[in-house]
């Protein structure tokens, strides 16, 4: 049921590729923080595919938050703009490979179902809000908020 939720709103995105759009030919995004990862981002149209560095808490022990590392790689969906800005805000919704890197993920493959809003502050300046629903082989499904901070370079 929870998974369902991030189908439909990827399909939805999807349907939204073939509405005009409002984004920039391309981007080039330094992700700072979380989300979609510590890396890049590279955007053509309304699709982008990011790879790097991703932390995120999965579980807790003796009742603090545990961190676990993964190496992420992905492709994006832009859709529903937002503002009158040359490079509006706008939601996405992204599908991801992750390898874990430590912990009890350690050497694991899993998929991450992503989906959010990125708002922009200034320039090139950008935050995201989402939330993010972890899949490794034999697990539980693992849901997560995921903001991110990051600077984008736009080429028209």
């Amino acid at each position: 049921m929870k998974v369902t939720f991030f189908f439909i709103l990827f399909g939805l995105s999807s349907l939204s590729l073939l509405a005009q759009s409002r984004f920039s030919r391309q981007e080039l995004a330094v992700n700072a923080f979380r989300n979609p990862s510590v890396g890049l981002e590279y955007r053509h149209r309304q699709v982008s595919v990011h790879g790097g560095y991703y932390p995120t808490i999965i579980s807790q022990e003796a009742g603090r938050n545990v961190t676990t590392s993964f190496v992420r790689a992905g492709v994006s969906v832009w859709y529903l703009p937002v503002g009158q800005r040359q490079n509006p805000s706008s939601f996405y919704s992204s599908v991801s490979y992750l390898r874990g890197l430590d912990r009890d993920y350690d050497g694991t493959n899993a998929v991450l179902l992503d989906t959010g809003f990125r708002w922009m502050i200034w320039q090139g300046l950008n935050l995201r809000v989402g939330v993010a629903a972890l899949k490794a082989s034999g697990r539980d499904w693992k849901i997560n908020p995921t903001p991110g901070i990051s600077y984008s370079f736009f080429f028209r």
